[in-house]
């Protein structure tokens, strides 16, 4: 394809290669999910580019110890946290409101739930399109005019990064019943529609918002051992072929900071301003 973007970098370039040379200095990051996995990586990686990263999570603990983490190794960060649940509205809306109007450059919808037994949100959703799409929609809508107002005060585009997986090839969006309200529940299926209804989003956000400044563009990160296999036992794991018979993990996999470079690439990237 001839207007094919290409960033340079390989599959295995961690995150702080690809921050290397920017200066994010008065800008702006809100991370969900970034208290464990790939998501703390990304914070650190905006957060030593010279960015204010606010990490939002629902448990108080580990957010408290990944923002220490990353103000320890990430040199002059300032990371803080903010309680963010993304299977409630109502802490959707309450997290918007304490953000009031401040302006926003980068919003990385990095959190997720995967493969995870039937269960519904407190507002009725399957968890997992109700937390990895709805819960990320409503956040993102919410968030679009302090987007708008970074883009603004910056000079330069504000980037929306949505997190979606190879997994969307597993299923589309059933847009009768996306709540297996009336059909049988498969995690698989489940977790496809959710990775579908991610990108998606993005096409439909960006269609909405880059003629004020703001971009939207979702990423495969790759395939990572973080805590979103939490739900998958050993034996499942092995027979996916994603660790041997002794807990290795197979060649091919990326360590979490490696995985956070594509959200990284897709937030500050110089090749994908205006795209």
């Amino acid at each position: 394809m001839a207007d094919r973007i290409t960033s340079g970098f390989k599959p295995m370039t961690p995150a702080r290669d690809v921050v290397a040379g920017h200066d994010l200095t008065g800008k702006v990051a809100i991370v969900t999910g970034a208290a464990t996995g790939i998501g703390v990586e990304t914070a650190r990686a905006l957060a030593e580019a010279g960015a204010e990263v606010i990490i939002a999570v629902r448990k108080p603990d580990l957010a408290e110890a990944a923002v220490a983490e990353v103000n320890k190794t990430a040199k002059g960060a300032k990371a803080s946290w903010s309680m963010l649940d993304l299977s409630s509205f109502r802490s959707i809306r309450a997290f918007a409101e304490r953000w009031g109007d401040r302006p926003l450059n980068i919003l990385i919808n990095n959190a997720g739930v995967m493969a995870c037994p039937l269960a519904y949100t407190e507002d009725g959703l399957e968890m997992q399109i109700g937390t990895n799409h709805f819960g990320h929609y409503l956040l993102s809508v919410l968030l679009a005019p302090n987007l708008i107002a970074g883009a603004r005060a910056s000079g330069k585009t504000s980037r929306l990064v949505s997190l979606s997986s190879i997994g969307h090839r597993r299923s589309g969006v059933n847009f009768d019943d996306p709540h297996y309200k009336t059909r049988d529940y498969d995690k698989w299926e489940s977790y496809g529609q959710a990775k579908s209804a991610n990108s998606l989003f993005a096409v439909g956000f960006n269609k909405r918002f880059k003629d004020q400044g703001v971009f939207a563009n979702a990423v495969m990160p790759g395939g990572i051992m973080t805590p979103l296999q939490r739900h998958l036992p050993i034996e499942e794991q092995i027979a996916l072929g994603w660790i041997d018979e002794h807990g290795k993990v197979r060649d091919g996999f990326k360590t979490t900071e490696e995985g956070a470079s594509t959200s990284v690439w897709a937030a500050v990237g110089d090749e994908l301003e205006g795209v």
